[in-house]
């Protein structure tokens, strides 16, 4: 199939949604489709077989887009679903395939052009603003909530990235096809030597002692703060413990060194900027234990399925994000607080047993359920039950069957 893909964020950039966004296109191309990208004009343009990007014009004043819900990216959807929709019309397309809020685009699409609309949901918008905490005001929800129900009722087929969306788009009434696929497919990892580890260690003046690792974003939601706080104990237990946290602005990252400062703890950690996702696995291999301390979201973030090949133990907050993959001897379990973190990763980084059963249970809960193979088999049933239209009229026998 020639796909047209509407993905309102900037892409590419090494964070959530893009990488999900990139990974998708990655598996469509594995599976010998085609895909024209309708996206923001920021980012940086990745070399895949197959795809072609058209970046949308930008807007007076608008010069990126922050994570989450924004005027900003309300404005920048405008010139994109422009565009898109004289893409769309264009006739040389045989299904839009649309993430976010370009589902609302999607669903009008759908209904314009007779194209057959795959929805890819990595969120419940009205549940972003939320977690978010922007536009959290009852008629704003209200009016993301009614969007999303027109969005799930003009989809031919719907991919939730986590259980917890898979029972949402259930519970709303739609039943059309509906696929679960996690986002689990990544880079092939290539390992780095010991003298790589050593001089990569050397560069971050992480001195002989266990190094606790987080990656990902930095907002407020993934509660790093907790992390800084929990390091107070962690050093009183461990002296020579370093924390590296990989990612965020430098706003974020000025604002939890600060924070560290005043805990008199801002020897303990490194700030390293976003790398680029296939240089991510080196940095893990540095690691003694990976940390997560998200403190509320059902979403599974994309950095569970990246620490789970990561042959590391896990330490990650037990909230519902996290245990809907995660669970006992494939990490060690705490609550979102500071005492209950500090707990945890002393116990990983002191009883070595315990930290390889978790590493190898995390292991092998990677291999046997978020393999390559599974995310391209789900991919490829599910784009068999979709639509298709034949000489410019759509026929919709596909939809019948499992």
């Amino acid at each position: 199939m020639h796909i047209l893909m509407v993905s309102p964020q900037p892409f590419f950039r090494p964070r959530g949604t893009p990488l999900s966004v990139l990974h998708r296109i990655r598996g469509l191309a594995m599976l010998g489709h085609t895909v024209e990208l309708v996206t923001y004009p920021f980012g940086e343009t990745p070399e895949i077989p197959g795809l072609r990007v058209h970046r949308a014009g930008r807007v007076p004043f608008v010069r990126d887009v922050p994570v989450g819900p924004s005027l900003a990216k309300l404005a920048l959807d405008v010139p994109l679903f422009r565009l898109a929709t004289r893409l769309a019309r264009t006739g040389r397309f045989d299904l839009v395939h649309t993430h976010e809020e370009g589902g609302w685009l999607g669903a009008r699409l759908r209904r314009a052009t007779g194209l057959p609309h795959l929805y890819d949901m990595h969120s419940s918008l009205p549940q972003q603003l939320a977690n978010f905490g922007k536009f959290h005001w009852p008629p704003m929800v209200a009016a993301f909530r009614r969007l999303e129900d027109h969005t799930l009722r003009w989809s031919d087929g719907v991919i939730a990235i986590c259980q917890e969306l898979h029972d949402h788009v259930i519970a709303s009434g739609y039943t059309g096809p509906l696929a679960m696929i996690e986002n689990t497919l990544e880079f092939p990892a290539v390992p780095a030597s010991a003298s790589e580890i050593d001089e990569l260690r050397g560069r971050l003046d992480l001195g002989p002692g266990p190094v606790v690792m987080y990656t990902g974003t930095l907002e407020a939601y993934q509660r790093l703060d907790l992390l800084v706080e929990a390091a107070v104990e962690v050093r009183a237990r461990i002296p020579d413990v370093r924390c590296v946290v990989i990612g965020g602005t430098p706003a974020q990252v000025a604002e939890l060194r600060r924070t560290a400062s005043s805990r008199a703890i801002d020897g303990v950690f490194r700030w390293v900027e976003a790398v680029p996702p296939d240089e991510v696995p080196r940095f893990h291999q540095m690691a003694d234990v990976l940390v997560t301390t998200r403190a509320r979201g059902t979403n599974v973030p994309l950095k569970i399925y990246q620490y789970l090949r990561a042959d590391r133990p896990i330490v990650a907050t037990a909230i519902r994000a996290h245990t809907q993959v995660l669970e006992p001897g494939t990490a060690e379990l705490v609550s979102p607080e500071p005492a209950a973190i500090a707990a945890g990763l002393v116990r990983v980084l002191t009883d070595r047993a315990h930290a390889r059963q978790l590493a190898e249970g995390a292991g092998r809960l990677a291999r046997e359920r978020y393999g390559e193979h599974v995310y391209l088999e789900r991919l490829r049933a599910l784009l068999a039950r979709l639509p298709r239209r034949r000489n410019g009229v759509e026929d919709r026998s596909r939809l019948a069957g499992p």
